[in-house]
């Protein structure tokens, strides 16, 4: 009896997947199949916690960015941070082959252009809004006259667009361009998840999260099409990196705020 078979024995059900990958190395097929460049290629953009700040040094940090690392450490090649500044071009680069891996919000929209490893963590979704802005609750959102900003192509995007009836939803270039907005009263409030709220609200005097929230992110590790033969091993890294704390250290080194358990 081999000593991977030895691990697997006597496992629960829900252990299983976290033993696997423990016990078991990547194949040259799975790291060629994850990294086929030889370098995993690991998509980013800047200013949400999940994917990718810099700390006062400089230094990236991010889900994205730590699972990344981690996960091209232990496929046994180079890791490439790829900065973008929005979420849609993220998704694209990944759709196209331009990169092999990020972390972000599990829609069936993008399933249908990228492939999801099981869910990392959750996250809420809200509204920010500064002093003297008729938007102070989520009740005075969808109001007629009120301007909601989003970040362009995101999901935010794609929602509010159809369920806000009254308030116009106005897209932002990048985050930085929302924060811009915000102070310069060109929007009432911006929407989007509340790990970037946050960091918005750090960076613009006075402005603050609102109260509750108006739906869930799930976060999860992202692919590109085509790559279903390392399926099996990326889920067993995803539910290993969950279940040994690794998402947990990611999310705290990037300050991300606002996060739900998704178990």
């Amino acid at each position: 009896m081999t000593p991977s078979r030895r691990c697997l024995l006597s496992l629960s059900a829900a252990a299983f997947a976290v033993a696997l990958f423990g016990c078991a190395s990547p194949a040259p097929a799975e790291r060629q199949t994850l990294a086929p460049t030889g370098t995993l290629r690991v998509a980013v953009y800047a200013g949400s916690p999940t994917s990718m700040v810099r700390a006062a040094d400089g230094e990236m940090r991010g889900v994205s960015v730590d699972l990344g690392r981690e996960l091209a450490r232990r496929l046994g090649v180079p890791a490439e941070i790829v900065v973008h500044q929005r979420v849609a071009e993220v998704i694209d680069a990944l759709k196209n082959g331009r990169a092999d891996f990020t972390v972000t919000n599990a829609t069936p929209v993008r399933a249908q252009d990228v492939d999801f490893a099981p869910p990392l963590l959750a996250l809420e979704l809200g509204y920010l809004s500064l002093p003297g802005s008729p938007v102070q609750t989520l009740g005075d959102v969808d109001q007629p006259g009120r301007r909601i900003g989003v970040s362009q192509g995101s999901t935010s995007h794609g929602v509010l667009s159809r369920e806000l009836k009254h308030a116009q939803v106005v897209p932002a270039l990048s985050l930085q361009a929302a924060g811009q907005m915000l102070r310069q009263r060109e929007l009432d409030a911006f929407a989007t998840n509340k790990g970037i709220l946050y960091e918005l609200a750090d960076a613009v005097p006075g402005a603050r999260v609102l109260d509750g929230r108006w739906g869930l992110e799930h976060l999860a590790i992202a692919v590109p099409k085509g790559r279903e033969a390392a399926a099996p091993w990326l889920r067993a890294f995803a539910e290993s990196a969950r279940a040994d704390g690794l998402v947990q250290a990611a999310a705290q080194r990037a300050g991300l705020r606002g996060t739900v358990d998704v178990r």
